[in-house]
């Protein structure tokens, strides 16, 4: 057995942002395992959640927003490798695990049992987990996945590291990175913390669109909706992913990353973290709208995006004075 903290799935409480009333239950893999690693490792993940600010509208799809690598550095002391496979995949997991440091693997969820009802034996999904224990003799893996923490084992390990051989000789190496902890340095806590959580945010604001990403999406949607109502719904789905979800997920996490600074002692963020949150329910709303619109092949108002527009600029707009 190779392990780096001791969890039980069944006693293990997910982070805050994976729990109580929230319009967005996930984010997206990366984020959200990263969450709940950070969380599980005792660490706060709030603190290291300043890239959520500067998401933008990218030509066809919002920002898909993940930590930076320089950010994890800073604040916890630990640095994200890649690794380079070149042995049975979940040997070097094994070795990489006992050494103390973390995994973060795309693998398929069709053999991962936490996403029953969705992917498992039913979708060939590409998600990253990261590995917290391991037991290639038993056959055994604990990871963080999604919103929580959970164990897979039996045909499940066997199937998703492929350890009878794999299922075609034209299958790809998964992309896959370890943490590291670096010598002589400790997490940061308390007002070095909060001071370098700070600065990062700076940075972020000096990131920003420069022109308000929500009135560009808008302008996006009004080209996309004729042919969007010709679509099928697993084409919504994809769509909603890389728009609304994506967006709306971030900036609710941003609104809980304001809130967070408000708890370590910095004010006048409240509003700001309203704004971002009216933000991310109003495109929850309008999720549903687009829904509602393709299946009846009926327009779709566009005057929520008006008033997240306003809502963005309003944000922005106080954290810059804030801080500038």
């Amino acid at each position: 057995m190779a392990r780096i903290v001791d969890l039980d799935p069944a006693t293990y409480v997910e982070h805050a942002t994976h729990l109580g009333e929230r319009s967005w239950a996930e984010t997206n893999c990366y984020t959200d395992v990263v969450i709940e690693l950070l969380h599980g490792m005792g660490l706060e993940p709030y603190a290291a959640m300043a890239f959520t600010l500067s998401v933008g509208w990218d030509v066809d799809q919002w920002t898909f927003f993940k930590f930076h690598p320089a950010d994890i550095e800073t604040l916890y002391a630990r640095t994200l490798v890649e690794l380079a496979p070149w042995r049975p995949l979940h040997l070097h997991i094994h070795d990489q695990v006992a050494a103390g440091r973390p995994v973060l693997v795309e693998l398929d969820s069709f053999f991962l049992p936490d996403t029953q009802g969705t992917a498992y034996k039913l979708a060939h999904v590409k998600s990253t987990v990261a590995v917290n224990e391991i037991d290639v003799d038993k056959g055994m893996m604990g990871y963080f996945h999604n919103q929580s923490y959970h164990r897979l084992s039996g045909d499940d390990f066997r199937d998703v590291f492929q350890t009878e051989g794999l299922v075609h000789d034209r299958m790809l190496p998964p992309y896959i990175e370890f943490l590291r902890a670096l010598p002589d340095r400790t997490p940061l806590v308390g007002d070095a913390r909060t001071a370098a959580s700070l600065a990062q945010l700076k940075r972020e604001l000096g990131r920003l669109p420069t022109v308000n990403p929500l009135r560009t999406f808008r302008d996006k949607l009004v080209e996309d909706i004729d042919w969007l109502r010709t679509q099928d719904l697993e084409m919504f789905h994809t769509y909603s992913f890389a728009t609304l979800r994506q967006y709306g997920s971030c900036f609710e996490l941003a609104s809980g990353y304001l809130r967070w600074l408000g708890e370590q002692g910095v004010d006048g963020l409240t509003p700001a973290a309203d704004d971002l949150l009216a933000i991310s329910q109003s495109a929850k709303a309008m999720q549903f709208q687009l829904a509602r619109a393709m299946m009846r092949k009926r327009a779709l108002k566009l005057d929520a995006l008006d008033a997240q527009a306003e809502r963005w600029e309003s944000a922005m707009d106080l954290l810059r004075a804030r801080f500038a």
